[in-house]
């Protein structure tokens, strides 16, 4: 008889929180500390359920526009952005703003700023109806026009091909954006591009990580939420690196038996909103079906941290001042 294949799982690394959520989550917790429930916070703070209900149950609203907000009342903004359109809408209303914009986020923002001061039409690379895509398109909308895939660049129109340059969601496939990068560059030949990468680094970690993993993965298995771009976007990396098959899964419940027939290797990662204990769990479930065995493959080590929201810091400062006068 052949020997059975022992099961194994292959860990990508990194996975899971990168420094932008982890400031956001951060800076509603402490916000609830500061000042109790309610806080408000427009649009989900990451894209996570399991996240999105944990600070519900501690006293977050989550709404998805600022006038679903008491007047006066303190609201946080996402990690994805707003557009200038959302906070003059707060400031009408009164509210007490705490911005969790992700800095990487923010950086675009100011490009999208500038870029159309020079009166150039930016390509915003990215998927139309996303808050990212929203919160930068509204920083210069008579300028930005947004490109879905390689395939609307044909159909592009602008005023002048000689003055166009391209921007890009954080959290895209690298090798559909430099695809589409390269269409663009065809259709106008002096696209110029902008000084620094717009795609995270935490975004492209994780899908170097998944390269790295797929061809030796019968199959992969992506934790993150259905309208989490990066998580969705590993599961496409993962196909495309030769995986057997790969599914994005919320929690380790949705692991459906019929994905693992034939499967000695699965390759397990998580996308870039994801706490570690929704990995665990799936580690968990995959020990009891006989994948004990786990492997941590790492490809880069991150250690990238940033500061918490200034309104946070003044607050947290206050209470400090307070506490010793």
């Amino acid at each position: 008889m052949p020997a059975t294949t022992a099961k194994k799982v292959l860990l990508a690394a990194p996975r899971g929180y990168c420094a932008g959520v982890d400031r956001a989550v951060i800076a509603v917790e402490k916000a609830l500390e500061l000042h109790g429930s309610p806080i408000y916070v427009r649009k989900e703070i990451v894209h996570n359920k399991y996240v999105v209900e944990t600070l519900s149950e501690r006293g977050a609203i989550f709404v998805d526009e600022t006038d679903q907000v008491p007047e006066g009342a303190r609201v946080v903004f996402s990690a994805h952005g707003v557009s200038p359109a959302v906070r003059d809408a707060a400031d009408a209303r009164s509210l007490l703003t705490i911005d969790a914009t992700c800095p990487l986020v923010t950086k675009v923002h100011k490009e999208a700023v500038r870029f159309a001061k020079s009166d150039q039409t930016i390509l915003l690379i990215g998927h139309s109806g996303h808050e990212e895509v929203e919160g930068t398109a509204g920083e210069a909308p008579e300028h930005t026009i947004v490109v879905n895939s390689p395939d609307d660049v044909d159909g592009l129109e602008v005023p002048d091909p000689d003055n166009v340059v391209w921007l890009s969601q954080t959290t895209l496939s690298v090798d559909e954006t430099m695809e589409t990068v390269r269409r663009l560059r065809e259709r106008f030949p002096n696209l110029q591009d902008p000084p620094s990468d717009d795609i995270c680094y935490a975004t492209q970690n994780r899908q170097v990580a998944v390269k790295k993993i797929a061809p030796q993965a019968d199959l992969v298995i992506v934790v993150g939420s259905a309208n989490s771009s990066n998580s969705v976007r590993l599961v496409e990396v993962a196909l495309q690196s030769g995986a057997g098959s790969s599914y994005r899964i919320d929690r380790a419940t949705e692991l459906e038996d019929s994905w693992f027939d034939g499967v000695s290797t699965v390759g397990v990662t998580s996308g870039a909103s994801v706490p570690e204990i929704l990995v665990r769990d799936v580690l968990d479930a995959l020990a009891g079906r006989g994948y004990e065995t786990v492997e941590e493959v790492r490809t880069a080590t991150e250690d990238l941290m940033f500061s918490l929201p200034r309104e946070i810091r003044a607050d947290l400062k206050a209470k400090e001042a307070a506490s010793r006068a």
